[in-house]
């Protein structure tokens, strides 16, 4: 260490400064100033402790070995920081933006001070590692006969093919979509995740010898048993895409729309491609049921286009500003952290449900009148959404939902987007053309080493987890190369970091229960 007593000497945490809202919201950009080393950087990476036994690495599915990055950070030893964190992360750029940093909330020093800076330590690396050049292809030294495809290219897959084509290995990443990345693509907007970052990750690994096919549908265009037959191992990367439903009265009004639906298009504009969807946000009351991530940047995008108004609303209370007694550290804690959509406007109310969408032509229980109808709606318009009927909720002591009828309201909206999480990976053809079993979740059933019932047929990240983050795809993506490595040539040298049974360092969190 640099210095033993680092973490006494400077006990303030240092957050990369962002853009004026009024600047950003013009745009689509980062939203923070600079994300290169600053003159802070050095005494943020020496605040690390170097435990003795450091918990941060247990809260990292990765296995990332921080006070290592952080004491060569700290040192200025740019390249072999890039090297030590390389060993176990190969898209440190996309966990450091996006990653909500288990490891932080297991930190030892966020015992008693704020958590050392982890995750911007790591993007910081990252970043000054690819402006001086250190990131380069690591084609395999020779190559196997053997070939593998992965289908989808999200985290999970994208981690697993780099993997497989270093072990030397013949990878095709096969994708539906007219662009490599999955939700890294189209799910993540453009100002938390620019898409230059996800396309020189693809430059390296096409130039390591990674294929990519993109507008294949495989169970549509290319049969799931057709692939098995024309590869020696078949890896299932397709991701948890088929939305959690809030089929309430009213669903079938236009203008209610899921959170995947609405996302892409910006992204798409950006990169000189036609919008799918066309869904806008421009002079609307927009309405978003789901207060996580992925509601958040469905606020951030509806604010860019223009929305009249925002509401965001989340069933569970707001978040408390310090670790709960049944989040005992080192255990992953939700604590309130405002993102920088959240900052930017927009209004968010906790603790409610939704009961009903109101359209034109409802009852008068409808509150609105024409006058106060939202923008841009007219009595030609029949049949879409112009309001949520919603109500205030607390839980019994048994976490059931418990209503407040006397606080029932409605909410003008003239675009509604669902955005509640991911039920399971989309698989009726996966099923039908190999037989391959599911879990009683709906995701695609497998052993500890990621394997499936049906030979030669693996399966990794969400599709076979669930909804998850993008650290626990990246390390079930590296731990999968290794099984798919140890099946085609029976032994590996690939790291494996998780098993597939394994979970979070967390304790159980009681889900929605019915009424």
């Amino acid at each position: 260490m640099v210095d033993p007593k680092g973490f006494l000497k400077v006990r303030t945490r240092h957050e990369l400064a962002e853009r004026p809202v009024a600047e950003r919201l013009k745009d689509w950009r980062d939203v923070h100033q600079s994300t290169g080393p600053g003159p802070w950087t050095a005494e943020q990476a020496a605040r690390c402790m170097d435990c003795g036994t450091p918990f941060c690495m247990t809260g990292c599915p990765l296995g990332n070995l921080i006070p290592e990055f952080n004491d060569l950070l700290s040192r200025g030893r740019w390249e072999e920081a890039y090297e030590r964190l390389s060993l176990t992360n190969n898209f440190p750029e996309f966990t450091g933006r996006i990653c909500p940093a288990p490891c932080e909330s297991s930190c030892v020093l966020s015992i008693h001070q704020p958590a050392t800076t982890i995750k911007l330590d790591e993007q910081t690396i990252i970043d000054q590692a690819w402006s001086l050049g250190l990131v380069k292809p690591r084609p395999p030294q020779r190559l196997t006969d053997m070939t593998v495809a992965v289908v989808g290219s999200g985290p999970a897959g994208l981690a697993c093919a780099q993997q497989l084509t270093r072990a030397g290995h013949t990878v095709v990443v096969y994708e539906r979509a007219d662009a490599i990345g999955g939700l890294l693509r189209y799910g993540i907007p453009a100002f938390k995740l620019e898409k230059s970052l996800l396309d020189r990750r693809l430059e390296q690994m096409e130039a390591e010898g990674t294929r990519f096919r993109t507008g294949v549908e495989v169970g549509r265009d290319l049969g799931w048993d057709q692939l098995r037959a024309r590869y020696d191992a078949l890896v299932v990367a397709i991701g948890s895409t088929e939305p959690r439903r809030v089929d309430l009265p009213g669903r079938e009004l236009k203008g209610i729309h899921y959170a995947m639906d609405f996302l892409p298009d910006p992204t798409r504009k950006l990169m000189g491609r036609e919008p799918i969807n066309n869904i806008d946000a421009a002079g609307k009351d927009v309405i978003i049921i789901g207060g996580g991530d992925t509601g958040s940047d469905c606020l951030g995008t509806a604010l860019r286009e223009g929305a009249k108004s925002v509401t965001v609303l989340q069933i569970r209370p707001k978040e408390p500003s310090s670790r709960p007694d049944d989040r005992p550290w080192p255990t992953y804690a939700r604590l309130y952290n405002p993102t920088s959509s959240m900052e930017e406007g927009g209004h968010y109310e906790y603790a409610v449900d939704s009961l009903e969408y109101l359209g034109d032509g409802s009852d008068d229980r409808i509150s609105l009148d024409q006058s106060s109808a939202p923008t841009g709606f007219d009595r030609d318009h029949e049949g879409r959404v112009r309001g949520v009927r919603v109500v205030d909720v607390s839980r019994d002591d048994q976490d059931r939902i418990v209503p407040h009828p006397e606080t029932e309201r409605v909410l003008p909206a003239d675009l509604v987007l669902i955005s509640i999480g991911f039920a399971h990976p989309e698989t009726a053809t996966l099923t039908g053309q190999t037989g391959i079993g599911l879990d009683p979740r709906g995701n695609v059933a497998r052993d500890a080493d990621y394997a499936t019932d049906r030979d030669g047929i693996f399966v990794c990240g969400d599709a076979g987890r669930g909804q998850s983050l993008v650290v626990w795809a990246l390390a079930e993506g590296r731990s999968c190369a290794a099984a798919v490595d140890r099946y085609l040539t029976g032994a590996t040298e690939l790291p494996a970091p998780i098993r597939a049974d394994e979970r979070a360092m967390t304790l159980p969190v009681a889900g929605r229960r019915p009424r």
